[in-house]
């Protein structure tokens, strides 16, 4: 798989990142550790190197598996994990990281973000932190997690961002109106999760749909009222292009997004076969006029979103 820079850093990431949440356990039923072992496996193997976790996923069990499946592959993977919004003042980002590096198995960790902005601890003291963790090389690289363009702003005035990682899918474009041209402008990677808008963009919901208590998706904005039934009649278009490529919808929908400037996809799988599968999505490669449609097709569902980039009704 064809690898591109992440920002203005040597470290060279896939288009198409594997993403640990699942394994954390946090608001997924079913879900088993070998499976999950297996599946970052097979995602190795199907040409991904960049595997993306957090301390908050399943307080550090996540970042455990990830070790678990590829620690005898360390050099040849990019391990990108995040500090929690609780542990940003100077000392405990110290302290989140070295936990961090436990968990992981390792002695640098390629990509450190903040998971989320905390505005009651100032931003200079979380940076000081993060600056001196990579001057002591236990982190490669510096990024932030659901940041607006102004935070961004903000934490750079104390030390160079790499990326951002936000909620970006064909159905949740919030970032393009201030985060992605920001991005473009400072030559900073966008990470996008979410990018099958939790499984909606693969096709496989139905407008009879039941959801199991405590599924995630119950909160996303997404899933209620005329926002799922636009999004189901936009999938229904989308299918046809699916098929002129011989591809699934969930491939089209991430082949648009990594067509994106300076966007890469974090993508979950609970299987080997769902990452492999996932894989695939980096070699589809889309016409200008295909993406203009797609794009179109997109927006008949986020034109009637407001503007609020947060995902959930908490």
């Amino acid at each position: 798989m064809k690898r591109r820079p992440l920002g203005k850093t040597d470290i060279q990431i896939t288009p198409i990142i594997f993403g640990g949440w699942q394994s954390g356990k946090d608001g997924w039923v079913g879900i088993d550790d070998s499976e999950t072992i297996a599946a970052h496996k097979a995602a190795y193997e199907a040409g991904i190197t960049t595997f993306d976790t957090a301390e908050w996923y399943g307080s550090g069990h996540s970042e455990q598996i990830l070790a678990s499946a590829l620690s005898n592959v360390r050099d040849n993977v990019q391990i990108l994990t995040k500090v929690a919004p609780i542990h940003l003042k100077h000392d405990e980002v110290i302290e989140a990281c070295d936990r961090s590096l436990k968990n992981l198995k390792t002695d640098r960790i390629d990509l450190y973000q903040i998971h989320w902005p905390n505005d009651s601890v100032p931003i200079e003291g979380t940076m000081s932190a993060l600056n001196s963790m990579k001057d002591a090389g236990k982190i490669r690289a510096i990024g932030v997690s659901n940041f607006t363009a102004m935070q961004i702003a903000d934490a750079e005035k104390f030390g160079r961002i790499e990326s951002v990682q936000p909620p970006y899918s064909l159905f949740w474009r919030q970032i393009e109106t201030d985060v992605v041209p920001y991005a473009v402008e400072h030559s900073l990677s966008v990470i996008a999760y979410s990018p099958l808008a939790q499984g909606l963009l693969t096709g496989k919901f139905g407008r009879d749909h039941v959801f199991q208590p405590g599924d995630v998706r119950l909160k996303n904005k997404l899933f209620s009222g005329e926002n799922f039934d636009r999004a189901l009649d936009a999938v229904d278009e989308l299918k046809p292009i699916a098929d002129k490529y011989g591809v699934s919808l969930g491939e089209l929908s991430l082949a648009w997004l990594i067509a994106q400037p300076q966007t890469s996809a974090i993508v979950g799988a609970r299987t080997a076969e769902q990452a492999v599968q996932n894989a695939k999505a980096a070699d589809v490669e889309l016409t200008e006029d295909d993406l203009a449609t797609i794009d179109k097709i997109g927006r008949k569902v986020t034109d009637h979103l407001d503007s609020n980039p947060v995902m959930w009704n908490w």
